[in-house]
């Protein structure tokens, strides 16, 4: 028998992937983020949500790009501890073990065990409730 339910977060975009940000080693800093996807094909975009309260948030709004890194087994325990942690009190790169390596097309690094980085440049942040969409 069908269920009806009240409106909710059912679908969840997977698997995660660790958001990188900032323009100077200092200011590097990286978020779990699971809402996350492609929105267009020509112009190529895609857009991650983000709370306001995580301190990628400001870096992101700030400087206006980010790189999306694609997550591998080796780095599940990594992507799980970035997403419960904060910038504000780690460094998360020193804590994960991961490396950071500068953009090729935005200043904010790429994490160099990534299978994949896509580096984007944010076109309009979109303000919805819980979380605010950076369309990139």
């Amino acid at each position: 028998m069908k269920q009806s339910w009240k409106p909710g977060t059912m679908i969840y975009p997977l698997p995660a992937v660790l958001v990188s940000c900032g323009n100077t080693p200092e200011r590097y800093n990286m978020a779990t983020v699971a809402w996350t996807g492609t929105i267009c094909t020509d112009p190529a975009m895609c857009y991650i949500s983000l709370r306001p309260s995580r301190h990628s948030y400001d870096i992101i709004s700030e400087e206006m790009e980010f790189t999306i890194n694609l997550t591998t087994i080796d780095m599940a325990r990594a992507t799980d501890w970035a997403g419960v942690k904060s910038g504000r009190d780690y460094d998360k790169w020193k804590e994960t073990g991961l490396t950071p390596v500068k953009g090729v097309k935005v200043g904010c690094p790429y994490i160099e065990q990534s299978p994949l980085s896509i580096e984007c440049k944010v076109k309009e942040i979109i303000h919805l409730g819980s979380h605010d969409m950076f369309i990139a």
